[in-house]
């Protein structure tokens, strides 16, 4: 009777997968005394499936029932060469050797340690532990001798405005091109993802002028066909006018453009606008590329345009509609040893 009661918590049971609970039904039929062709039709399996669970359950009692582990043990190793291998990956290669692969960590494992693991545990871990010697990045070192001050004050703008100024991140992602599509665009279905030709026509580019309000995320965008200081100048003023009455810090970088005569003239005859320019090479410190990088994964990178003014038409959709539920990015500052003071934050010369 207890078996019995054992078998139906397991039919009857939330937490028993419900090929466990077809299992325990196959038992009890039979204990009822039905044929096994009944019960395989029952239970809508064959009868070699009704004769393994019935010998699994005489062998092994209920627990015979449950599900069972499948696929090999994972590997054992030690953990010095588990420690042994990280500490590898993160050091040169072998002379010859650009870079690591697992089946080579295998070879230099088994020459200096003696021991035999496989690649698949070397690649395993490297997933693990977030290794990837098979790939590579590039970065370009800033050699500007005011590193260190300019990305303090513009981390310091960041983090904490002086009073209720208005910080704006202002750039230009230039030549955006308008790329039409030889066919149609076939859409997504179930299965089949959207496809589009290989091929396609060029009509021109623009110039995308974008000005990102720190403190709300909300972008102010243009798009000019040329790229140059005066259109730079109109595009500053018309960026600021909605600010007036306010000091505005303005985060930039050091193309020429930003820095005309007419430009140090603007500046001189509005001192409540000021300029920090980030370091040389270092334009990644200004916000506005963080919606750059969003806006062309969201519009340009898979749209179809069929003109200039068509590409314009779109960017500026995209702009009205992102600025409606626009939200501040989340900049942050790990540095212990460093503290950023507003009272320190001045607009930056060049």
């Amino acid at each position: 009777m207890a078996q019995v009661d054992e078998l139906r918590e397991l039919i009857y049971c939330a937490d028993v997968p419900a090929t466990v609970g077809t299992r325990a039904r196959i038992v009890l039929w039979f204990g009822e005394n039905r044929p096994k062709k009944e019960i395989a039709a029952m239970a809508g399996v064959s009868r070699p499936t009704v004769n393994l669970w019935l010998s699994r359950y005489e062998a092994e009692g209920v627990a015979g029932l449950l599900e069972r582990k499948r696929g090999a043990g994972r590997e054992q190793v030690p953990a010095t060469i588990r420690a042994k291998i990280l500490a590898a990956t993160r050091s040169a290669p072998p002379e010859g050797l650009s870079h690591w692969s697992s089946r080579e960590m295998v070879k230099f494992i088994a020459r200096t340690e003696k021991v035999t693991v496989s690649h698949h545990y070397v690649a395993t871990l490297w997933r693990e532990t977030g290794l990837k010697p098979h790939r590579q990045g590039t970065f370009k070192l800033s050699r500007d001798p005011r590193f260190a001050e300019k990305v303090a004050d513009i981390v310091g703008l960041y983090l904490a405005p002086p009073g209720s100024a208005v910080v704006l991140s202002i750039d230009e992602k230039t030549q955006v091109q308008a790329l039409d599509r030889t066919q149609p665009l076939l859409p997504i279905d179930f299965g089949v993802t959207e496809k589009r030709t290989h091929d396609y026509i060029r009509h021109g580019t623009t110039n995308l002028f974008a000005a990102l309000q720190v403190g709300s995320g909300e972008i102010y965008g243009e798009c000019h066909p040329t790229r140059d200081g005066a259109q730079f100048l109109a595009f500053l003023k018309a960026a600021v006018k909605p600010h007036a009455g306010k000091d505005i810090h303005v985060v930039l970088d050091n193309l020429s453009a930003h820095k005309t005569q007419d430009v140090e003239r603007f500046l001189a005859e509005h001192p409540q606008v000021r300029f920090h320019f980030t370091p040389t090479y270092s334009s990644w410190l200004n916000q506005v590329e963080l919606w750059f990088a969003k806006i062309q994964r969201d519009v340009i990178r898979r749209g179809v345009f069929t003109s200039v003014a068509d590409l314009g038409n779109k960017l500026r959709r995209y702009i009205r509609a992102y600025s409606i539920s626009a939200k501040p990015f989340r900049w942050t500052y790990t540095d212990p040893t460093r503290r950023i003071h507003a009272n320190r934050i001045t607009g930056t010369a060049y």
